[in-house]
């Protein structure tokens, strides 16, 4: 018996050993990092602003095992919801991180007549992959959300806002680890920029 722990502790030591004398390789390799100017940034929140402009994409880069993309995302006032508004990711989860104003946000998985979006809409193509809306959130959370405030919403989650005060402004980063919508990087976001906007462009 004692023969029988003795070679059960030399064998894990052994494997234990093994583990540490492998080199661990970056799960994104030779990545460069990416710096986005705040000059950069407001040109989005004023294009935004001064065009009605919702959704709109500044990067999306590869992490290796996964993209992240960052948006800015500016609402209007809403004192009632529409209909069929609710909005969900199937494999993008979000952060918001909000700039300016104050909003009230409903979540939840459970969603009510939920129906797939279609393929063609701007923001399954180049912003947040496939998705559905629904005309409401079982059991929904609510959320009052004001500057300075974070949510992350996951994949499969629902999320509506039901009234905002005046406008609201925050930053989206999106997380895409199956990788479902382009890459974009700076140069793709200056053309972006020095294009004539689309009034109303970019809604999820």
């Amino acid at each position: 018996m004692q023969g029988i722990t003795a070679k059960a502790i030399l064998s894990a030591a052994a494997f234990m050993l093994a583990l540490q004398a492998q080199d661990p390789k970056p799960t994104c390799n030779q990545c460069p990092a990416t710096y986005i100017n705040n000059s950069e940034l407001q040109a989005y929140a004023k294009r935004a602003m001064d065009n009605n402009l919702t959704d709109q994409q500044i990067r999306s880069v590869d992490l290796g095992k996964s993209q992240l993309g960052l948006g800015i995302v500016y609402r209007g006032k809403l004192d009632q919801a529409p209909r069929n508004a609710v909005a969900e990711h199937d494999y993008i989860s979000e952060l918001y991180h909000v700039i300016e104003g104050t909003a009230t946000l409903v979540t939840g998985p459970d969603l009510v007549d939920a129906k797939q979006r279609p393929n063609s809409m701007q923001t399954v193509r180049e912003f947040n992959g496939p998705g559905k809306n629904a005309a409401g959130i079982r059991n929904g959370v609510t959320h009052q959300l004001k500057p300075g405030d974070v949510i992350i919403i996951p994949a499969g989650t629902g999320h509506l806002f039901t009234h905002i005060d005046d406008h609201i402004l925050y930053l989206m980063v999106r997380i895409d680890p199956d990788k479902v919508v382009p890459l974009r990087d700076e140069a793709a976001s200056q053309k972006y920029l020095a294009t004539p906007p689309t009034r109303g462009a970019g809604n999820n």
